[in-house]
């Protein structure tokens, strides 16, 4: 008989299962009390459909092509090269490899788990060690959107593209916050193993660096097989991060989004009990004088972001219209919308994914703590500026 793992092992019915009851029925008792029963449960199917058909597949047909791309750079030395020319950069500053860069620049070019396929990589993680692994999350994830965010942004009335810009170098800044708390944690998480490095073949060949593994044939069977096994892993991650992007972006997206533009529920996809604006709101008196907010208002943007900065960007036209923000706003919400881009929707996915799930608390805190850095640095480096 196996024998049982004391330290596991609970009573059938504990404390937890009464806490755990009571904090379900104040989540979705409070939702289903505002929304109506069926509205809620409509809502949520809807969402998460939704979510599967075009959000996942979207995030599984970059992940193929960014795949495709991190293998070709790989087999031809691109990514050797890319860490040589960016180590003296990356490591001093975010404590990453040279290599980082690539992901970093993959993620700003598309989204936040696009990253994922480069950690799949051998060639590409052998440049890393272990404890630096569960980091490539929080980095890719400061740079998710970042093209998308800033022209969006840069174009919006006149044009803000200098806030814009400003609000890109913030989010440099908090890029780095974010993945040295990550490395801080994760080294601790592997103990003894932390300096060891990813790959096992790094371990036996200390001048691994120097060299790179080629396929067999000529330039254009390599060309093929390269893509096409890359095309294969990106496939595999984006069937990995299914689980946690219907779940925890659904409830996400219904703390964050309101009613129909009627003001009544009617069980549409991305309905919500706008909880979380209105924490924001409640704690505008604290968090207004950090970011030069001049209306309570621009608050709903940083908290939309946690959930789907696409979300959070619908909601700059109104409020230039409305004339409750402006240039600091702009350069704000790109450092904050950029750093953060959703990540409470992808964090516990792309950690899935890396194989350290348990890491996803962490990643999650550090990521916030980057995110309000990132808010502040824009904030002040406007004033410098202008």
């Amino acid at each position: 008989m196996r024998e049982r793992n004391n330290n596991l092992s609970k009573p059938a019915i504990s404390l937890e299962t009464f806490v755990f009851l009571a904090i379900m029925l104040v989540i979705f008792g409070s939702m289903a009390y505002k929304m109506g029963v069926g509205n809620m449960f409509k809502t949520m199917m809807t969402t998460a459909h939704d979510l599967l058909l075009n959000t996942v597949f979207y995030i599984m047909a970059m992940a193929v092509i960014t795949g495709a791309l991190s293998m070709l750079l790989s087999e031809f030395g691109v990514i050797a090269l890319i860490n040589k020319l960016f180590a003296p950069l990356m490591r001093p500053l975010w404590g990453m490899p040279g290599a980082a860069v690539t992901g970093a620049v993959s993620t700003y070019l598309s989204d936040n788990p696009a990253i994922i396929p480069f950690a799949k990589d051998k060639k590409f993680t052998v440049f890393f060690k272990k404890y630096q692994i569960p980091a490539l999350c929080n980095l890719g994830t400061s740079f998710g959107m970042g093209l998308i965010v800033t022209v969006f942004m840069g174009t919006q009335g006149s044009g803000f593209m200098k806030a814009a810009l400003i609000g890109n170098l913030a989010a440099l800044v908090g890029s780095i916050v974010s993945v040295r708390l990550m490395l801080h944690y994760s080294k601790k998480y592997f103990g003894d193993k932390a300096e060891e490095p990813y790959e096992e073949m790094a371990k036996d060949d200390h001048d691994f660096q120097n060299k790179r593994e080629i396929r067999e044939g000529n330039i254009f069977q390599r060309i093929l097989d390269t893509l096409l096994e890359g095309g294969k892993v990106g496939v595999e991650m984006g069937l990995a991060i299914i689980p946690g992007v219907l779940i925890v972006c659904t409830l996400v997206m219904m703390l964050t989004f309101g009613p129909a533009k009627t003001g009544a529920y009617t069980g549409a996809a991305y309905e919500g009990v706008l909880f979380l604006p209105w924490i924001g709101e409640k704690l505008s008196f604290i968090l207004e004088p950090l970011f030069g907010f001049k209306s309570p208002e621009a608050i709903a943007f940083p908290i939309t972001s946690l959930g789907a900065v696409g979300g959070a960007m619908s909601l700059v036209p109104g409020f230039l219209e409305r004339g409750l923000i402006g240039a600091n706003e702009i350069a704000v919400f790109t450092a904050m919308g950029m750093t953060w881009s959703g990540y409470l929707s992808t964090h516990i996915g792309m950690m899935d994914a890396l194989g350290v799930r348990q890491l996803s608390s962490k990643a999650i805190i550090s990521h916030t703590i980057g995110g309000i850095v990132a808010g502040i640095i824009a904030h002040y480096i406007y004033i410098l500026v202008f």
